[in-house]
C-alpha cells in the first residue's frame, strides 16, 4: 500500500512541477519598418534604436523602401513604436543579388541570441556584380534581451 501511495504521489508531483515556457523560448511576429539593399555598413552588426530622433536619423540617411501592412500609405515613413524595441540590423556586404529582407516568418530568443527566420529566396543565374550593403529595421517585443542576432532562412 505504501508503494502505491508513493507512486501516486510521485506521478502527481511530476505533473505539477513541469516548468512553464521560459522567456528564452518566446516567439512572436515582428514588424518590418524599413528594408533596403543599400545604405547599411560593410560588416554584420546591429543596434537598438532608442527613440524617435535616432529612428528618423536611421531612415533619413538612406533611401528607404517601407514595407507596410496596408494600414498606412507606403510613401509615409512609419512611426516609432513606443511599446517595442526597434532593431537596426546591417546584413554586411554582398557581391550580387538583392538581399533585402521583405518578410520575417518568426523570431525567438534562445541563450541571449535573437533568432530571426526569413523565407528562403532562390538566387541564381547571371547576375550583375554589384556590391550592396543591405539593412533592415524591425521590431521585437520590449522584454526580449539579446546580445547577438542570427538570421536563418527556411522554405
Amino acid at each position: 500500500m505504501k508503494k502505491l501511495l508513493i507512486v501516486c504521489w510521485a506521478s502527481v508531483m511530476s505533473c505539477t512541477s513541469t516548468p512553464s515556457q521560459k522567456t528564452s523560448d518566446m516567439q512572436t511576429q515582428p514588424q518590418i519598418l524599413a528594408s533596403e539593399s543599400q545604405g547599411g555598413t560593410g560588416k554584420v552588426e546591429f543596434s537598438i534604436i532608442k527613440n524617435e530622433q535616432e529612428f528618423q536619423k536611421a531612415l533619413k540617411g538612406n533611401s528607404v523602401v517601407v514595407i507596410s501592412d496596408g494600414s498606412e500609405p507606403a510613401a509615409q515613413a512609419p512611426k516609432f513604436p513606443k511599446d517595442q524595441k526597434v532593431v537596426l540590423y546591417n546584413l554586411g556586404t554582398f557581391r550580387a543579388g538583392d538581399h533585402r529582407v521583405t518578410e520575417i516568418k518568426k523570431i525567438s530568443v534562445k541563450e541571449n541570441v535573437l533568432q530571426v527566420e526569413v523565407p528562403y529566396v532562390e538566387r541564381g543565374g547571371m547576375e550583375i556584380q554589384v556590391i550592396s550593403n543591405p539593412y533592415v529595421i524591425f521590431t521585437v517585443p520590449s522584454n526580449y534581451n539579446f546580445n547577438a542576432i542570427e538570421i536563418k532562412s527556411s522554405k
